[in-house]
């Protein structure tokens, strides 16, 4: 966009900010929406024609959603007898596939060509993160279930656009991916327990279900897209696939066995749940690879793109869907949970970098530490606080904090930009720094 009409849109962007500040003060509420709504738009085209803002117009692009769901809620409750929020976990299950098809076994490979980075990151994410949200929750005394939603968003894994900041700072890839494809395979086991322990007294938590949950939102999407990747580059032998296939196969089996005994849902159900699964995840996954794979005007940076576009949809959507079924509870605690939120993402972000520090880590290691342990899985947060019943109130610490930390992430990301990191680390994992390029493109 040429740099002329950015800064003509910008200027347009500031008088609608005045006079939607006019509308309000002078009692005209109807226009104070629909003028704060054009100001934001405009800011968010506006940002586009500047390098250093660009990074930021998705977050504003967010912020017009919202503020339309703060001003007309009524419109994303239902679309004719369709509940919208029916549509949350859907997409989490997209954005997750989407990381699972960047992903393969290689990028486990960094546990032991890196084990004292990884070792610490998981770590520091796993302690740092609940802890520091159970003790804010406290400290400003929110009602249970919002101080619940604020535990609940430390206690998920990383966020993927933890790894589009590694890449954008200079960083440590591939440090950034073994870490995040571990805290991700691992948040089944842990997340739940954490929850019991820090928010127990907060919302009722069932350990079992939970665990089903995350498993159907996070690792059957990730094995999913694990398949697509098999199928779509097919570079291994062919023992090699058929021994992934047969685990993978495993993972679908045993997540619907477990479920059928948390649900009690009996034999006919399992086996109607065993094979939706089948079909969505396994067998679907390979038919779409092979055929893309034999498609020759659509290539990887174009499925990329499409998935990256369709995680970044997902997130406005839900975003929005949380924000108008918790618009009166926003009303009530908005500034002071944007605030706990701010402070939460920065004292991760900090910690990280300073627990990387202290053990001797070199500078892009410290980096990839800072956003792997400050970045959140908000999607996942929002998915269980909807499987819980309790999205209005236990997903609006999530809807806050996920495009937050789009903006204190880029920020920082630009800030280590500016500043040598040493040497480049080494071997990468098979997420290549073109791949994440791609990923980095779409968040501009």
């Amino acid at each position: 966009m040429p740099r002329r009409l950015s800064i003509f849109l910008l200027a347009l962007s500031g008088l609608a900010f005045a006079g939607s500040a006019v509308m309000h003060y002078s009692g005209h509420l109807a226009g104070t929406g629909p003028g704060l709504m054009v100001a934001l738009v405009l800011l968010a085209l506006g940002f586009r024609g500047f390098a250093q803002l660009r990074g930021f117009s998705y977050t504003v692009w967010i912020l017009a959603a919202v503020t339309v769901a703060m001003f007309y809620p009524g419109y994303f409750f239902t679309v004719g007898n369709f509940e919208l929020k029916r549509l949350i976990v859907p997409f989490v299950q997209l954005t997750m596939f989407g990381m699972g098809s960047h992903m393969s076994f290689d990028d486990f490979k960094g546990v032991v060509r890196m084990p004292k980075g990884v070792l610490i990151g998981i770590c520091c994410h796993f302690m740092v993160m609940p802890l520091v949200g159970f003790g804010l929750s406290h400290l400003f005394d929110f009602e249970p279930e919002i101080a619940g939603g604020v535990i609940l968003i430390g206690c998920v894994s990383s966020a993927m656009a933890s790894n589009v900041m590694s890449y954008l700072s200079g960083a440590n890839l591939a440090l950034a991916v073994t870490i995040g494809a571990c805290s991700t395979i691992l948040s089944p086991f842990i997340t739940p327990f954490l929850m019991k322990w820090l928010g127990g007294q907060y919302v009722e938590i069932d350990i079992a279900h939970m665990m089903i949950d995350i498993t159907n939102m996070i690792i059957i999407p990730v094995v999913a897209g694990f398949i697509f990747n098999l199928f779509y580059f097919g570079n291994l032998t062919r023992r090699a696939k058929t021994v992934q296939l047969l685990a993978f196969a495993a993972v679908i089996l045993v997540t619907n066995v477990l479920m059928m005994f948390v649900t009690r849902s009996g034999f006919t159900g399992f086996l109607m749940a065993l094979l939706s699964s089948t079909f969505w995840f396994y067998l679907l996954p390979m038919v779409c690879a092979s055929l893309l794979r034999n498609t020759r005007t659509i290539d990887r940076p174009m499925i990329e793109s499409a998935l990256s576009f369709v995680a970044m949809l997902g997130i406005v959507i839900n975003t929005v869907i949380i924000t108008a079924s918790g618009r009166d509870n926003l009303l009530q605690v908005g500034g002071l949970l944007i605030v706990t939120c701010l402070l939460h993402n920065v004292i991760g972000l900090s910690i990280g970098y300073f627990t990387a520090f202290l053990f001797g880590l070199p500078e892009r290691d410290r980096r990839t530490i800072a956003f792997e342990v400050g970045m959140q899985n908000g999607g996942v947060a929002t998915g269980l606080a909807l499987k819980m019943g309790k999205v209005a109130t236990l997903g609006l610490a999530s809807a806050i904090f996920g495009p937050l930390q789009n903006v204190t992430g880029s920020a920082l990301a630009n800030w280590f930009r500016k500043r040598p990191a040493g040497p480049h680390p080494g071997p990468d994992a098979s997420m290549t720094a073109q791949t994440v390029s791609e990923l980095a493109k779409e968040t501009r």
